[in-house]
């Protein structure tokens, strides 16, 4: 039987490349899967059910983001290649691109087998030093891996989100401050501006220069226990009286 979602590639090629020594998040900067390792260039993949001209169009516009872009999808039982067409047409059509192509097998009693058809080829597209710079900062400025590849209408854990989460969290816990004093609990430098945009509604002005969570940040912090327990290390109580779990979320984007 054929996969449900793209999702259900990411932990098979999750699993693959952190057994080549890459560190792998979800979700990055519109990216389905983010994997780095040491000072190497980002390696990106994209996750589609089946081999698709959009999967290639998305794969050809993450090329500015890094050289080392990988697009995967599932290999069927019978293992031919999709559209009728060799194995070796999709491989030197995707070097010519300056892709990468993955797919991934399915079985019912073992294990699903990645198997890596390409490597990247040494294709020079025009890059964009502050997108890639973005990327990797978006990635290392997450404190674990909350989103699985290939979601969609998901509220996404970005990093924004983390340090609005830890700027409710010490309103919670101390009451209404200022972003001076937040700023100093959380360390980061960006409190003020989080506080006054208020994407999320989490946060309400008090008085001048003051600020307080509001039910909505409250709720947020209930929501995404999951989170900030781990970022925070703090107890359990919170997660006891959560009753969704990460996969339970469904809604619109987070705003990056």
């Amino acid at each position: 039987m054929a996969i449900q979602s793209e999702t259900e590639l990411y932990p098979p090629v999750k699993t693959y490349l952190e057994s080549l020594g890459y560190e792998v998040k979800g979700e990055v900067k519109n990216c389905d899967l983010v994997a780095i390792r040491g000072d190497e260039p980002p390696l990106i993949v994209e996750l589609k059910k089946s081999f698709t001209v959009p999967l290639l169009v998305q794969g050809i516009d993450r090329l500015r983001q890094s050289d080392m872009v990988y697009i995967a999808f599932e290999k069927k039982e019978h293992g031919r290649a999709p559209h009728q067409l060799k194995w070796s047409e999709l491989r030197r059509l995707c070097q010519m691109l300056g892709l990468g192509l993955m797919t991934v097998r399915f079985y019912k009693r073992k294990a699903p087998l990645v198997e890596v058809v390409c490597h990247p080829e040494s294709y020079m597209p025009r890059k964009s030093p502050r997108k890639t710079m973005r990327l990797v900062n978006e990635f290392k400025e997450r404190s674990g891996d909350y989103n699985v590849g290939g979601s969609s209408q998901r509220k996404l854990v970005t990093a924004y989100r983390e340090k609005a989460l830890h700027c409710a969290y010490h309103l919670k816990q101390n009451g209404p401050m200022a972003p001076r004093q937040l700023k100093e609990l959380t360390g980061h430098p960006n409190v003020p501006g989080i506080l006054q945009h208020n994407y999320y509604l989490w946060f309400r002005r008090v008085s001048r220069g003051i600020y307080e969570i509001t039910p909505q940040g409250e709720k947020a912090l209930k929501e995404f226990a999951y989170v900030v327990e781990p970022m925070l290390g703090v107890g359990t109580a919170e997660k006891a009286n959560n009753g969704q779990q990460p996969d339970d979320i469904i809604g619109g984007s987070a705003l990056e």
